[in-house]
C-alpha cells in the first residue's frame, strides 16, 4: 500500500506540474477574439479555490462536523490574530512569485522555463542555510554547482533562438528570464520561511494554507485594482475567461496541496523523478503540440546537468553500518 501511494503521488505531481506549465502556457500565448484574461485575476481565483479546498479537508479531520469546523477555524485563525499574521509576509512573496510565473510563460517556452525555474533548489537551500542553519553535504553542494551549470547552458544563446527572434524579441526574452529568475528567488525566501512558521507552531498545514490563502487574495485583489483596474472596471472581473482559463486557474489552486500530499507519502528521490519526468515531457510538448521552442545539443545538456543535479541533491548516502557493540 505504501508502494502505491508513493508511485501515485508521483504521478499526481508530474501530471500537475507540467499540465500547469503547458496549459498556462498555451493559454497565454492563444490567438483568440476579444480582450485576454487577466493574470491577477486567475491568481485571486487560485487563492479563493485554494482556501475552499482547505476549509474542506478541515471540515473532514474535524470528522465532518460544522460546530467543530467552526470552532476550529476560530480558536486557530480569529483567537490568534499574531500567529496569522506571520503568514502576510510569505503570502505576500507568493502572490507576487504566482503572478511572476505568467509573465514568464508570458514571454518564454515551456521547456526553457521548466529548466531555468529548477533555480529555486538553490535558492531554498541557500535560504535554509541562512535562515534555518541547515548544514548541506558534499553532494548537495556539488549538485547545487551542476544546476547552476545546467542553467546556464539551457540560456545560452543559439542559432535557433536568433531565427525565433522574429516572434519573440530579445527584449520580451530577458523579461521571461528576469520574471522567472525573481519568482525562483520569492519561492526559495517564502518556502523556508513557511517552513520555519511550521516548525515553531502545532497548526496544521490546512490552517496555515487557509491562512495564507486569505491573505493571498487581499494581496491579490490590490494587484488587480492596481495595475488591471480600468480593464476591469471596462470589461469585467471574468473577461476573457473560458474553459482553458479554468483549467490553469484550478491547476495552480491544487498545486500547494498536492506536493503537500506528495511530501507526505514521497521521498526525495521520487520528488527528483518527477521534476526529471516533467521537464521531459514538457519539453516533448512544446517542440511536437505548442511548436513554440526547437531544442539544441546545448538545450539538453543544460536539461541532463539540471536532472542530474536534482537526483544528486536528493541523494542520501546511508552510512556505514556500525559494528555492534558487546
Amino acid at each position: 500500500m505504501s508502494a502505491n501511494l508513493k508511485y501515485l503521488s508521483l504521478g499526481i505531481l508530474v501530471f500537475q506540474t507540467t499540465s500547469l506549465v503547458l496549459t498556462m502556457r498555451y493559454s497565454r500565448t492563444l490567438k483568440e477574439d476579444g480582450p485576454r484574461y487577466l493574470s491577477s485575476t486567475a491568481v485571486v481565483i487560485a487563492e479563493l479555490l485554494k482556501i475552499i479546498a482547505c476549509i474542506l479537508l478541515v471540515y473532514k479531520d474535524s470528522k465532518c462536523s460544522l460546530r467543530a469546523l467552526n470552532r476550529v477555524l476560530h480558536d486557530e485563525i480569529l483567537n490568534k490574530p499574531m500567529e496569522t499574521l506571520k503568514l502576510a509576509i510569505p503570502s505576500g512573496i507568493y502572490t507576487l512569485q504566482n503572478n511572476l510565473l505568467y509573465v514568464a510563460l508570458s514571454n518564454l517556452d515551456a521547456a526553457t522555463y521548466q529548466v531555468t525555474y529548477q533555480l529555486k533548489i538553490l535558492t531554498t537551500a541557500l535560504f535554509s542555510v541562512s535562515m534555518l542553519s541547515k548544514k548541506l553535504g558534499l553532494y548537495q553542494w556539488l549538485s547545487l554547482v551542476i544546476l547552476m551549470a545546467g542553467v546556464t547552458f539551457v540560456q545560452w544563446p543559439s542559432d535557433s533562438q536568433e531565427s525565433s527572434s522574429k516572434e519573440l524579441s530579445a527584449g520580451s526574452q530577458f523579461v521571461g528570464l528576469m520574471a522567472v529568475l525573481t519568482a525562483c528567488f520569492s519561492s526559495g525566501f517564502a518556502g523556508v520561511y513557511f517552513e520555519k512558521i511550521l516548525k515553531e507552531t502545532k497548526q496544521s498545514v490546512w490552517i496555515r494554507n487557509i491562512q495564507l490563502g486569505s491573505f493571498g487574495s487581499i494581496f491579490g485583489l490590490m494587484g488587480v485594482y492596481i495595475y488591471d483596474g480600468e480593464l476591469v472596471s471596462k470589461n469585467g472581473f471574468f473577461q476573457g475567461y473560458n474553459k482553458l482559463t479554468w483549467i490553469v486557474v484550478v491547476l495552480q489552486a491544487l498545486g500547494g496541496l498536492v506536493i503537500a500530499a506528495v511530501i507526505k507519502y514521497a521521498d526525495n528521490i521520487l520528488k527528483g523523478f518527477a521534476t526529471s519526468l516533467s521537464i521531459i515531457l514538457s519539453t516533448l510538448i512544446s517542440y511536437f503540440w505548442l511548436q513554440d521552442f526547437v531544442p539544441t545539443s546545448v538545450f539538453f545538456l543544460g536539461a541532463i546537468l539540471v536532472i542530474a543535479a536534482t537526483f544528486l541533491y536528493g541523494y542520501d548516502p546511508k552510512p556505514a553500518g556500525n559494528p555492534t557493540k558487546a
